[in-house]
């Protein structure tokens, strides 16, 4: 079965010149719909530029120990990109330079980079304000080689950050693969046990919902305390917040949405929610997303369309210090999933 999928991967429309060619034509052509630099300009928000950089997101390497159906990175374990030890102390130096509050660890999963640990080990050293980790809670029970994560994390004030789609087994594993909902729930539990999302311990747990669907999420706090509400009452589970998260086309998202028939609606869809109002909190205006091999791009989903940063510096070995990256911020079709409705960051809903 994963021979089959893992195939079907490398057949499927994964070229980011095509994406952006499909994002750029169908429901757009004719002037169907607005195009997303249209929108900006409609509102007085074009160009889009950056606010002070808080946040330096790494994606340490698309390789995953799961498929899930939705994922923009196309991870998967027979994914071989995975960031260096050298353009890791690069990282580091640049982090020693800029005032960065936030370091966000990414993937694939970011635990499966070899040197993860000696990297998370340096990186507590710096004394960031928030120094997260974008575990996906199977790593942790997949394998006895990961069972030290929860110790580790606690020792180094890791803020975890997982993606948990439904309080229930079959949408779980729907979009993530069988049996996850059953080993997140084992590491959801692991990870209380040692305080992670308990009151006055100062170990963050938060969860992650992205919709099953061509559908935007629902409401962050309602759907929140429904979560906490099903966790509490069927496993015993705690966590601190829910963030949700908007599907952006992208990837394998965008494979989903063609072989369902579905692409035309959901940019509708996207394009009619479009919201000004999330325009000043986007992502994009205070982070840079760090890929695997040292590239700097506005947002991680334009990692995945190859739209490097629009800036003289590209590449984070030439990067001393933030006036480098003074820019207009690279826009396509797929933004419209960050500001649609409450709109959406790796952070959660934005209003």
């Amino acid at each position: 079965m994963l021979k089959k999928t893992l195939h079907r991967q490398k057949k499927k429309l994964a070229n980011s010149k095509n994406q952006l060619k499909l994002l750029s034509s169908r429901v757009f052509e004719n002037e169907k719909l607005p195009t997303f630099k249209t929108s900006l300009q409609k509102t007085q928000n074009f160009p889009l530029k950056p606010s002070k950089l808080e946040i330096l997101q790494i994606n340490l390497g698309y390789m995953c120990n799961q498929i899930c159906a939705h994922c923009h990175v196309d991870a998967g374990p027979d994914r071989k990109e995975i960031m260096t030890k050298d353009t890791l102390k690069t990282c580091l130096n640049l982090c020693k330079k800029i005032d960065v509050k936030t370091l966000d660890l990414t993937g694939g999963a970011p635990e499966l980079n070899p040197n993860f640990k000696w990297f998370v080990e340096e990186a507590n050293k710096i004394g960031f304000k928030d120094l997260i980790v974008r575990s996906n809670l199977t790593i942790i029970t997949s394998n006895k080689k990961f069972e030290y994560l929860p110790e580790f994390f606690k020792s180094n004030n890791v803020h975890i950050i997982s993606s948990l789609p439904h309080w229930t087994k079959n949408k779980t594993d729907n979009q993530r693969g069988e049996g996850v909902f059953n080993n997140s729930i084992k590491a959801l539990k692991k990870l209380n046990n040692i305080g992670y999302g308990k009151a006055n311990t100062n170990l963050q747990l938060d969860l992650v919902y992205n919709p099953s669907g061509a559908f935007l999420p629902g409401e962050q706090i309602s759907l929140e305390k429904k979560f906490k509400k099903e966790l509490k009452e069927n496993f015993e589970i705690v966590f601190n917040n829910l963030l949700t998260i908007t599907n952006l086309p992208v990837s394998r998202f965008l494979d989903y949405l063609i072989a369902s028939e579905n692409y035309d609606d959901y940019m509708e869809t996207l394009v009619n929610a479009y919201n000004p109002k999330t325009i000043n909190k986007l992502m994009c205006k205070n982070t840079i997303s760090v890929s695997w091999d040292g590239y700097l791009y506005d947002c991680d989903f334009n990692q995945m369309l190859n739209l490097k940063l629009n800036s003289p510096v590209t590449h984070i070995r030439d990067l001393e210090n933030e006036t480098q990256i003074n820019r207009n911020i690279r826009v396509s079709q797929h933004c419209y999933g960050c500001t649609a409705g409450s709109g959406s960051s790796c952070q959660g809903s934005i209003i």
